[in-house]
């Protein structure tokens, strides 16, 4: 299948957009991970949150009102409200390395986080902890470019409206775009609530299955046909999508917040529904300082290049806990 959006660059990560190191680590046997985005020399950074569910760190400190304007890293992780522990390990090692925000007495490490709800994949007593999220850093190279079944998206699944014994595999997924001296890249874990769809032919790639796991219900139309106050809603927290949009861009506190929100444009695209009261959808969105551009266009191009993200963490992920992938189903018919 054509890709819905066409990158000029060297990885097709986040990685082409220079000064962006990616580590991941995870728990495989446990179903859980974390990924962490390290900005070395800090990153003009804002967020915007707009699931009801979510679970985040320092986002309050993003507010274009507010002091600090650069953070260090960006930290994904599985693990629920658990996985928050696992910013004390970035902290730890961003600090050992003199990288922070100058308070006098030592740098501050200004490490903006989200997490998504993975616990019932595999064993939910396994989080991502302070030495995950550690050894997610020393794991970090500019040269990373893995994506499915990885960091973040270890325990990553969509299509949860009829539970998890009928979801799909997802991960993560990574894109980039090129222009000139421009570059604007795009990191997301998918674990999302709705159906993941192909905006170029309206098709569902991943999303919840029928009962023989061979053609998918269709989310909207199964909240159209089915009486959910018989079936409670105890079956749908588990989700949330949380990515990070990264870029050399001049942006200022509240440009990389407009590009934040626009970006969520691109989860609306290809995740139906999205933004429920069951996911914690949120997308942070860090500029460098290298290069003049207009933040309407950054913020456009940031949507369509999550919107490939999104479809690349589908199309990576690979079966696991039991769980069928797109790529192992050959997408089923709807």
């Amino acid at each position: 299948m054509e890709k819905y959006f066409q990158s000029q660059n060297l990885k097709d990560y986040i990685t082409d957009v220079p000064g962006v190191k990616v580590g991941h680590s995870q728990d495989l046997q446990g179903g859980t991970g974390c990924t962490v985005v390290i900005f070395e020399k800090g990153a003009v950074t804002g967020v915007e949150v707009r699931g009801g569910a979510p679970g985040t760190r320092e986002t309050a400190l993003l507010n274009p009102v507010n002091l600090v304007e650069k953070a260090h890293s960006i930290y994904l992780s599985g693990g629920s409200a658990f996985g928050l522990d696992g910013v004390t390990g970035v902290m730890k090692y961003l600090e050992e390395r003199e990288i922070g925000f100058d308070v006098g007495l030592t740098k501050v490490p200004i490490v903006p986080a989200a997490v998504l709800f993975d616990l019932g994949v595999a064993d939910f007593r396994v989080r991502p902890d302070a030495q995950m999220g550690y050894n997610a850093c020393l794991n970090a190279s500019y040269r990373e470019d893995r994506q499915g079944n990885i960091g973040a998206g270890t325990g990553a699944t969509v299509g949860k409206v009829r539970g998890g014994a009928y979801c799909m595999k997802s991960g993560i997924g990574s894109t980039s775009f090129r222009r000139g001296e421009l570059v604007i890249g795009a990191i997301v874990a998918v674990n999302c609530f709705g159906d993941v769809v192909d905006p170029q032919s309206g098709e569902i790639i991943a999303g919840a299955l029928d009962d023989d796991k061979k053609r998918f219900v269709n989310t909207i139309s199964y909240l159209q046909d089915t009486n959910l106050s018989k079936n409670g809603v105890e079956q749908f927290p588990e989700n949330t999508t949380i990515g990070a949009i990264a870029t050399n861009a001049k942006l200022t506190k509240a440009g990389a917040t407009k590009v934040a929100m626009m970006a969520h444009n691109g989860f609306a695209r290809a995740i139906i529904p999205v933004h429920t009261m069951f996911d914690g959808d949120t997308i942070f969105c860090s500029g460098t300082g290298e290069v003049e551009a207009e933040v309407n266009v950054v913020g456009i191009l940031a949507a369509e290049l999550m919107v490939q993200a999104i479809l690349n963490a589908v199309k990576n992920a690979e079966s696991m806990y039991g769980i069928p992938a797109y790529r192992d189903l050959l997408n089923p018919a709807k």
